[in-house]
């Protein structure tokens, strides 16, 4: 961090010191010899300059100790004559006394409560199944949550923990403060980062330590970065991300801009800007956002600086769209999948999230379904015992219990009244059919195999009732423009049994035409009436048991027709009875265990993540809409003492935030005038100062757009916390903005007055934002005790929701 003012300095301390030394004496000359002191020739004497002649001979003595004198010096000068090492440091003080205060309030209390706060339920709890190296299924790619379990590994934790509920005390096997280190160091980092990010965008430094002073003193930013949660370490990569696409901009568009290219300074700030940016995207996938605003703002430069330079030949072109191309598709690509390569070879244990992955996939892990499947036969043949898994999207498995369909719906249609059948979200004993050829009545599995091919008809029994699943021309209870399934029960009514259905294997040119367990993907068709089996993801009432629907469905080829078979045993008994009791047993015939290598896991992973998501929770009462985080509206309580009101509430400083949503609005309107202006060919500022305020806006504007609009069509719970990206950017682009006002006072008003009446706003305005920040101190530390004066003194909205259950 470069300091123009020290250089200036320092020059000129070196041409003082060079205008003392011309004013020394030679001391070869007498003052004596120099007149009358009113006159001092501009030259010496060319006599003056010679050594003065010996009169008399010197002595051997003394001209060996001249001539040893002499040697000495010489060779003093050949070592004067050789290269020295030199070192240079520039300290600028105003970005190491912020970070400095900044480590100081994010690491001030930080094993403080030792309890559960907010989302370190989750968080804490994936990396507890990381030490014990057992999968869990996130929605989110897993890299803040390994740096996490990096740190809990270096500090000792081993797993042990249970994180069950928000609250619950810490004990000693958890270790606290080097877990919460994480975010709370990427939370202080964040504030000399944002300060090169003004001084990179060419403000001064006073306007960089201003945008420092923001971030440093925002209560929201403090209470991210106090805690074990996401944001500040996606913060962190995003803001890295972006200062050195700026590093890289400015290369490009330096006047030597051929010299710099491919060179090591080059390649080292785009590289380092993809990979950091990756890394935002790697945490959660909102840092996506960050990543396409740094591939904007690249590419934006491509097409302007060598797309636009006629200069340069096709080849230089192509080149340079080659290298962008590897460093931010290639690059990033590798980061992603070495993140997940880490998570997938880390974690080999079976685990609480299995139900979320195939079969296949649960399988390949030690323990959980894999010790279930291990042993079980490969072929599903007649006889054969089942449980069939619907193999996309949410987890669920082929269901029926013995309770009919209601005579009729709530909308007055008619129904079969047979056997519900449905898709159960849970492992059941009524999840078991077994498999059998239409024109056999045993059961028994014997030998030879009568294996189950593509094309082939079957039935399939339902294992506990005995009954055959059936399909008719009856609208399904939930999907009235699909077709009942049911188990047929036989009412004595003109309703014959239909319950033969015809095996087709989708991936039967990898797996091969004979039905395999956990492999094969099936598909199930009604022979009399042409509809698929299918998982329609409607919901059945309450005579439904709140189960899945099952329906036929006429839409044959879509990913929701499709089953595996998850668990397989083959039938020993003819007796239903003992049927029945043997589906309750865990007997297998001996099998290898099922190997999934590292691209399926990965791919299906990235599917899961895709469809899956355990964000959606819905009528969370501290829920908010992008249009209140404008103005505050709603905060999230993420702790409460269960000894007083002391609590932890995520809350911004509203100093800061009003303010920040003002100068929002100023900016744009103020670049629209501006734009508006320069139609009509009226420029009111100066190129320079319009050059700055227009790149303010490529980078700062488009990145509060950027992280801020697509949360408006999102389909999840929103809370405050998901602002704080856009907010970062919206911060910057308020203190850019405060420079931009005073260069507006210094140009229209000539007094020096209006100037420091501008300072005087900003420092009054600072001052309050202080005052705010220390007024809400307790709500991001859970400082206490409080009692409900206190809390409710702090309520400076009707929609802030403090918890107060203590007096």
């Amino acid at each position: 961090m470069g300091d123009t003012e020290v250089k200036n300095r320092k020059v000129n301390r070196n041409k003082n010191k060079n205008e003392k030394n011309k004013e020394i004496p030679n001391p070869a000359v007498d003052p004596r010899d120099e007149g009358d002191g009113e006159s001092t020739p501009e030259a010496l004497p060319e006599e003056l300059t010679e050594e003065p002649i010996l009169k008399k001979s010197a002595s051997p003595k003394k001209s060996e100790k001249k001539q040893r004198k002499a040697g000495s010096a010489t060779a003093g000068q050949s070592l004067a004559d050789l290269p020295t090492l030199a070192v240079t440091c520039h300290f600028n003080l105003l970005p190491m006394l912020l970070f400095g205060v900044a480590l100081a309030t994010r690491f001030y209390a930080l094993d403080q409560p030792n309890s559960i706060v907010f989302d370190e339920l989750h968080y804490g709890r994936y990396a507890g199944l990381y030490q014990k190296q057992t999968f869990f299924f996130d929605s989110h790619p897993p890299l803040g949550k390994q740096l996490l379990a990096l740190a809990g590994y270096l500090g000792g934790f081993q797993g042990d923990f249970k994180f069950d509920k928000i609250g619950s005390s810490y004990n000693a096997s958890v270790p606290v403060f080097a877990m919460r280190a994480v975010p709370a160091l990427t939370g202080s980092l964040l504030i000399p980062l944002v300060y090169m990010i003004m001084l990179q965008l060419n403000y001064s430094q006073w306007t960089a330590a201003l945008a420092g002073f923001l971030f440093l003193f925002d209560n929201a930013l403090l209470t991210q970065s106090h805690y074990m949660l996401m944001e500040p370490i996606i913060l962190f990569f995003a803001m890295s991300g972006v200062l050195c696409v700026l590093k890289f901009r400015a290369l490009e568009r330096s006047g030597n801009a051929q010299a710099h290219s491919y060179s090591l300074r080059w390649w080292g700030w785009l590289l380092s800007g993809s990979i950091f940016l990756t890394c935002a995207l790697c945490v959660k996938y909102v840092g996506v956002y960050s990543y396409l605003l740094g591939l904007a703002l690249v590419g934006h430069d491509f097409w302007e600086k060598v797309l636009g330079n006629l200069s340069l030949t096709k080849k230089q072109v192509f080149g340079h769209a080659v290298a962008r191309f590897f460093a931010f598709f290639v690059v990033p690509l590798m980061v992603y999948i070495g993140v997940f390569y880490i998570h997938l070879t880390t974690l080999v244990n079976a685990g609480p999230h299995d139900s979320a992955m195939s079969s296949a996939f649960q399988a390949s892990l030690e323990g959980g379904l894999s010790s279930i499947v291990r042993g079980q036969p490969l072929e599903v043949v007649h006889g054969s015992q089942v449980t069939l898994r619907h193999a996309h999207g949410s987890p669920c498995w082929l269901h029926s219990h013995a309770a009919n369909y209601p005579v009729k719906y709530a909308d007055k249609r008619g129904s079969s009244h047979q056997q519900q059948v449905t898709c159960y979200v849970a492992k059941d004993i009524n999840n078991w059919w077994i498999v059998k050829r239409p024109n056999r009545t045993d059961l028994a599995v014997a030998a030879p195999l009568d294996r189950i091919s593509h094309g082939e008809e079957i039935q399939l029994v339902h294992g506990i009732t005995g009954r055959n699943l059936n399909s008719h021309n009856v609208a399904a209870p939930a999907s009235p423009t699909k077709q009942e399934v049911s188990c047929y029960v036989d009412h004595n009514v003109s309703m014959p049994a239909q319950d033969v259905w015809r095996v087709e294997i989708t991936n039967r040119e990898e797996i091969g035409d004979v039905w395999h367990a956990l492999e094969s993907m099936v598909r199930l068709i009604h022979v009399n009436t042409s509809v698929a089996l299918a998982f329609s993801g409607r919901m059945l009432p309450d005579w439904g048991h709140n189960q899945h629907e099952i329906v036929g469905d006429v839409m044959v080829n879509q990913p929701n027709t499709i089953f595996n078979v998850e668990e397989h045993r083959y039938t020993r008994n003819e007796d239903e009875k003992d049927r029945q009791l043997e589906l309750m047993t865990t007997d297998f015939i001996p099998l290898e265990p099922v190997v999934m290598g590292f691209w399926e896991k990965f791919f299906e992973l990235q599917i899961r993540m895709l469809f899956i998501s355990n964000e959606n929770v819905q009528n969370h009462m501290y829920t908010s809409s992008p249009w209140e985080w404008l103005v505050l509206t709603r905060g999230i309580a993420y702790w409460v003492s269960p000894d007083s009101n002391a609590q932890i509430h995520l809350l911004g400083n509203i100093f800061i935030w009003y303010s920040a949503t003002i100068a929002l609005a100023a900016y744009c309107s103020l670049l629209v005038f501006y734009l508006l202006r320069q139609r009509r060919q009226c420029f009111d500022i100066h190129e320079e100062a319009w050059n700055q305020f227009r790149t303010t806006g490529e980078v700062l504007l488009l990145g509060y757009v950027f992280h801020f609009l697509p949360y408006f069509f999102v389909d999840h719970t929103l809370f405050l916390h998901h602002y704080l990206p856009a907010l970062a950017f919206k911060l910057l682009l308020n203190a850019a903005l405060v420079e931009h006002l005073y260069y507006l006072t210094r140009l229209v008003f000539a007094k020096q007055f209006f100037n420091w009446m501008c300072v005087l706003i900003v420092l009054t305005w600072m001052s309050g934002i202080l005052m705010v920040f220390n007024k809400f101190l307790p709500l991001c530390y859970g400082l206490g005790p409080m009692n409900a004066t206190q809390i409710l003194d702090l309520k400076l909205r009707e929609t802030w929701d403090f918890i107060v259950h203590k007096p």
